[in-house]
């Protein structure tokens, strides 16, 4: 029987874990059994490992028969999103979309960026499902819950081919990330967007390349990311920066620089949000802040709280964007008052769906009806 002075920890590994962002696979919160590791085991490990240990990234085919998804939450400007991945290789710490993974039977830890699933017949699904006689060409946003060109993009390649779907039909697209390697797809993004049917949104979190490589460990690194917004403005598709999430005590001093660095790159509207940190994304934000912030951990996990009436999260659509109370306001003023400044007060462009021209199902043909 363990020894009950040891300490346990849903965790396997435990950090540091090089190149990603999470340091604990906390067990999910759908099942009763969960792995725990005694802590003298850990403090080993890191003995022997000091610099962090290595952990592969593992792609599973994901077989999915639909792909265009309903979105109906009214603090949202989107309705239709299009996942070509479940998880992502990014490993952003804060990321809202990592209890999904739990839905897999997976944890929302290591395991949503490390274990990616794959949806290698996307384009595919995407002709069948825009050639239904219901789809009328609204906008599509890549992505939802990922980030459509996370490393593994380049080699796969399945957003890619969604976009040449998409550029083949004329369906307008909306386009967030954090990787510069949206720039390879301009030829099909500028093409879409002389017809006002695409435009992309950069998330842009800090300049700091430091901080940076702590919260999202295999994103592009800040002036990546204002290259690609350069070089999209350049090419005439619309950019709007995201400065999301704010964190405050982490990047909240930032959003002045931000909002000026984005606007000298081109981008032309901006938007934030609050930290997010919904189920068990708390633990593992908890413990990456002590990690990384041991003199700030607790004075950031305060004003947080302030954010969300006491609590580290409150779901309230609109409320859950923005936060409430004196800390909030503060940072809905700052942000408001430099994007005013800088002319990132423009409202996002409404994407032109009147080009729509509806395939049928088998590549590079078109209903007879729709010309």
């Amino acid at each position: 029987m363990p020894d009950p002075d040891h300490t346990y920890r849903d965790a396997l590994p435990d950090g540091p874990v090089r190149g990603r962002g999470a340091g604990i696979n906390p067990g999910n919160r759908f099942e009763d059994i969960r792995l725990h590791v005694l802590g003298e085991h850990l403090d080993q490990r890191r003995i022997e490992a000091p610099e962090g240990e290595q952990s592969r990234t593992r792609v599973i085919p994901d077989s999915t028969r639909t792909l265009i998804n309903r979105v109906d939450s009214p603090d949202l400007p989107f309705h239709w999103t299009v996942n070509p991945y479940r998880g992502c290789e990014h490993g952003c710490i804060y990321c809202y979309a990592r209890p999904g993974h739990e839905y897999l039977s997976m944890s929302c830890g290591l395991d949503f960026e490390t274990v990616i699933l794959a949806k290698h017949d996307a384009p595919e699904l995407l002709r069948r499902e825009l050639s239904h006689t219901s789809w009328r060409g609204e906008a599509i946003m890549f992505s939802g819950v990922t980030d459509p060109y996370q490393p593994l993009e380049r080699e796969l390649r399945i957003t890619r081919r969604c976009l040449e779907v998409c550029h083949e039909v004329r369906q307008p697209v909306w386009m967030i990330t954090k990787n510069h390697l949206i720039t390879r797809d301009i030829d099909l993004l500028s093409g879409l967007s002389r017809d006002g049917a695409a435009a992309a949104a950069v998330s842009l979190t800090t300049l700091d390349p430091a901080l940076a490589a702590k919260m999202e460990p295999r994103a592009s690194g800040p002036s990546a990311r204002l290259r690609a917004i350069r070089e999209l403005a350049s090419a005439g598709i619309p950019v709007t920066v995201m400065t999301a999430p704010i964190i405050p005590r982490i990047n909240d001093h930032e959003i002045p620089a931000l909002l000026a660095a984005a606007a000298e790159a081109g981008a032309t509207s901006a938007g934030y949000v609050l930290l997010r940190l919904p189920h068990q994304i708390k633990d593992l934000f908890l413990d990456w802040l002590a990690r990384h912030f041991p003199d700030r951990a607790a004075h950031a996990e305060s004003l947080i709280r302030q954010t969300r009436g006491g609590e580290l999260y409150e779901p309230g659509f609109f409320t859950r964007q923005r936060g409430e109370g004196p800390m909030a306001e503060q940072i809905r003023r700052v942000f408001d008052l430099f994007a005013k400044k800088h002319g990132l007060v423009k409202a996002r462009r409404t994407l032109n769906s009147a080009g729509f021209r509806r395939p049928d199902a088998t590549p590079g043909q078109f209903s007879l009806f729709d010309f």
